[in-house]
């Protein structure tokens, strides 16, 4: 063995009961969209409107995970997967996002769970990945307080039904992306434009996470947060003012809500908007304890204050306004950074700043990477997909976790993001993030180079790992 590869092995060493998993969600792999009682929810009325997704595209099928998740699930042990992070689509369990439980709905995800179990795989269940009933939106959607309430009905009931089936449970999926760009730039489902109600809900997908956390009374229970690091472009103040902002509006006011129980003045500010909304007792709700963060990181924010760059981090593939509530004048430049398939620049350092930043400025609490991964224009060849970079950007971000442990944050465990090609939101079929090929008319699933180099590393520490004697 060469020094070099020495040095890689050292750098990828994992602490005994490091979660090795990959994650995904149920919108974006299960299809079934119309069987065993599921109710609508609001992507497939977005996916249904003309311009909204890249191609047209839908997920009535997507990768049809309902049906084939024991090969799935077969994939996840032959990679030597110890964890796996899904999510439960609320229609299925709720079609209307209140009242009796559909058992149909519910037995899907038992029969899931037992199959991971049966190959010693944990499941990681997620209860919200952005699939709002759509008779809730019809209703007012996060913008109306009462979707919280009845998001903590439906986590007790799933919490009852699989308690003994799972033993972490996680409740709201980067709440961001649901408020500002479902409620501010319109990107995703629903596809509204309006700013104020945007604050609205993600006030309310707040008070969803901390009412929910009170209903389950989980043994083990997180929330889960989409972190950035944030650069401002130079140093001018106007710049700096901007990272603030951003960094405001995208972080902290998610991770003081849930680890402080108290939104930061500074972004309150920033929004110049009544806030009336907030009622007495909602932050104390919000911060309740929690067990575990889960932490999604995908690249660093370099912005400017000075108008003319994009509006966002990623260009969006159709017309969307800035999800910037209040800062709309903020702009998003290059950093001179390599980029993915999504235009997102890629920094693992990144990823030990705000590990490090959390474990710095917040309670301690222990924490998780629940996603991680990159879009690349992976391409089948000879029966191989030979995705050298998606390989090396996993490896560097795993090398990042490990420094950040070293650097005394409580990190137990990386999941990568996707275990499968899958649909990707308003990009359709059009980009692929995951570790196995999937062919969207065949179904047929391929282990990428990545999957395959991905499973080593995972086999390499557990052999590490003590056992029982």
């Amino acid at each position: 063995m060469t020094t070099q590869e020495e040095q890689t092995r050292a750098a990828l060493r994992f602490p005994p009961g490091f979660a090795w998993g990959a994650a995904t969600s149920a919108y974006q792999i299960e299809g079934a969209v119309g069987e065993d009682g599921r109710g609508a929810s609001i992507w497939d009325t977005f996916t249904r409107t003309p311009g909204r997704i890249l191609g047209g595209h839908h997920a009535d099928v997507a990768i049809d995970h309902y049906h084939r998740y024991r090969e799935d699930v077969a994939i996840m042990a032959r990679l030597g997967l110890s964890a796996y992070r899904f999510s439960v689509s609320w229609p299925r369990i709720q079609p209307g996002g209140s009242g009796p439980v559909n058992s149909k709905g519910l037995d899907f995800y038992k029969r899931l769970t037992d199959e991971l179990r049966r190959h010693d795989i944990d499941p990681w269940l997620t209860l919200y990945h952005w699939d709002l009933p759509q008779e809730l939106e019809d209703a007012g959607g996060w913008p109306n307080r009462d979707t919280a309430y009845r998001f903590a009905e439906y986590a007790a009931a799933v919490h009852e039904a699989l308690k003994d089936h799972v033993h972490t449970f996680s409740t709201v999926n980067e709440p961001w992306c649901a408020a500002f760009l479902g409620y501010a730039s319109g990107e995703h489902a629903p596809g509204r434009r309006e700013p104020e109600n945007a604050i609205r809900g993600a006030h309310h997908l707040n008070l969803a996470h901390g009412l929910a956390v009170q209903a389950m009374n989980a043994r083990r229970v997180g929330g889960c947060v989409n972190l950035y690091a944030i650069t401002p472009a130079t140093g001018a103040e106007r710049d700096l003012d901007a990272a603030r902002r951003i960094d405001g509006l995208q972080n902290r006011f998610f991770l003081d809500a849930l680890l402080l129980g108290r939104y930061p003045e500074d972004v309150l500010a920033d929004l110049g908007m009544d806030l009336g909304f907030i009622q007495p007792g909602d932050m104390k709700a919000i911060g309740a304890p929690i067990d575990v963060l889960l932490v999604n990181y995908y690249s660093r924010f370099t912005v400017s204050g000075e108008p003319g760059g994009r509006a966002s981090a990623a260009a969006a593939p159709t017309d969307t306004a800035s999800p910037w509530v209040g800062s709309e004048h903020v702009s998003f430049v290059n950093g001179g950074r390599p980029v993915t398939a999504m235009g997102w620049e890629i920094d693992e350092d990144g990823l030990v700043e705000i590990l490090t930043r959390v474990a710095r400025e917040y309670p301690p609490i222990p924490m998780v990477v629940s996603e991680n991964g990159a879009a690349f224009d992976d391409a089948l060849v000879d029966g191989r997909v030979h995705d050298r970079e998606r390989q090396a950007y996993v490896e560097a971000h795993l090398a990042a976790c490990r420094r950040a442990i070293d650097l005394g944050v409580p990190l137990q465990g990386y999941f990568a993001w996707s275990l499968m090609d899958n649909f990707e939101w308003a990009w359709g079929y059009g980009k692929r993030f995951g570790l196995v090929h999937v062919d969207f008319e065949t179904q047929e699933r391929l282990l990428k180079d990545s999957a395959l180099w991905y499973a080593e590393i995972i086999r390499q520490n557990r052999r590490h790992e003590p056992t029982d004697s």
